[in-house]
């Protein structure tokens, strides 16, 4: 029984190999074990744990749910939450030595600091766009010859003027009456020292921007995560006691903090202290005098999250809007299945 339940619960890592990668948790699958589904068991396990968070990055520990409800999370995060990002761009001047096009590409990609949560899905063959599913950004700079510039001067930034196309060169330009509804500099670029383009004395860019609201679905430039990532947690025993000289090399095996050498009746011994920062390189097994010695597997049901953001939305922001989009995809899914017995 004990070792059912560690194929249930856990993914062993081996020198060569790794067991128990398969799904176990459905009903019938082993004696013994009732793997019914029910919402009362699934509240009672399932928990989320945050363990540190900042303005852009987030990481949040999942328990109790299987790894395709978490990577269907993680892909909803990629690519199903929305964001605002430029769609059209409308190219007036550009006499620098960036293609139009180029320029475009590069404009789609910078992130809008703008809560997509306020606006509407543009309609499909809507080109000018209204108040309630656009915003509209300008771009107008020339650059100049620095009059003031030393003779013996070398360094652009010293001889010309404007001649590095900022973020902070993008004006938000407000459409109707989105100054009243959102107040003045509502919106703007996240970042303002993004490169667009480099410029010399009589070159000039003067162009105007459309961000609309969108999901990574549809392009990348919309969304809204950097990296979003999860990784079981791992679970290191040892097996037998390590003492002495083995202990230190037993501790350079593992990520640093992962083993602590502590001297217990004057003896240097290895016990673990953070497994969870281990990176599971099994590098352990590759001496022989230690690899009997630990036992290295992962927690099937425990998912540690990483979010890290692009700076439009903060990550707790992210996560909430992640979890909604995953119950309206279960509701709508509930609703067909009904519709189609019912018919």
């Amino acid at each position: 029984m004990a070792s059912v339940s560690n194929i249930r619960k856990r993914v062993e890592l081996e020198e060569h190999d790794i067991k128990n990668i398969h799904s176990t948790d459905f009903p019938g699958a082993y004696i013994g074990y009732d793997d019914s589904w029910s919402q009362s068991k699934f509240e009672k396990n399932f928990k989320i744990d945050i363990i540190r968070m900042t303005e852009s990055e987030m990481e949040f520990d999942m328990i109790g749910i299987d790894a395709a409800i978490a990577n269907a999370f993680r892909r909803i995060l990629l690519a199903e939450v929305p964001t605002m990002a430029v769609e059209k761009v409308f190219v007036y001047n550009n006499t620098s030595i960036i293609q139009d096009e180029v320029l475009a590409h590069r404009l789609g990609l910078i992130p809008i600091l703008a809560d997509p949560r306020l606006f509407e899905f543009r309609q499909e063959g809507d080109d000018d766009g209204t108040e309630n599913d656009t915003i509209e950004f300008q771009l107008k700079i020339k650059c100049t010859k620095n009059p003031h510039a030393s003779k013996d001067a070398t360094d652009p930034d010293e001889l010309y003027k404007d001649h590095k196309v900022l973020t902070k060169h993008m004006k938000w330009v407000p459409m109707g009456s989105q100054t009243d509804l959102y107040g003045k500099n509502a919106f703007r670029t996240v970042h303002d020292d993004i490169l667009i383009a480099k410029m010399r004395p009589g070159q000039e860019l003067d162009c105007s921007m459309h961000c609309v609201k969108g999901i990574g679905k549809d392009h990348a430039k919309f969304s809204p995560v950097a990296t979003a990532s999860y990784r079981l947690l791992p679970d290191i025993t040892l097996l037998k006691p390590v003492e002495g000289d083995l202990a230190e090399k037993l501790q350079t095996c593992f990520s640093p903090g992962v083993i602590e050498v502590v001297s217990i009746k004057g003896v240097k011994q290895a016990v673990v202290a953070n497994a969870r920062v281990d990176t599971c390189s099994r590098n352990v097994f590759r001496h022989e005098e230690l690899r009997d010695s630990v036992k290295l597997s992962r927690i099937r049901d425990h998912f540690i999250f990483t979010v890290e953001t692009t700076g439009v939305l903060r990550p707790d922001v992210l996560v909430s809007e992640a979890i909604k989009i995953l119950m309206t995809k279960c509701r709508t899914f509930l609703t067909e299945i009904d519709e189609h017995s019912n018919q």
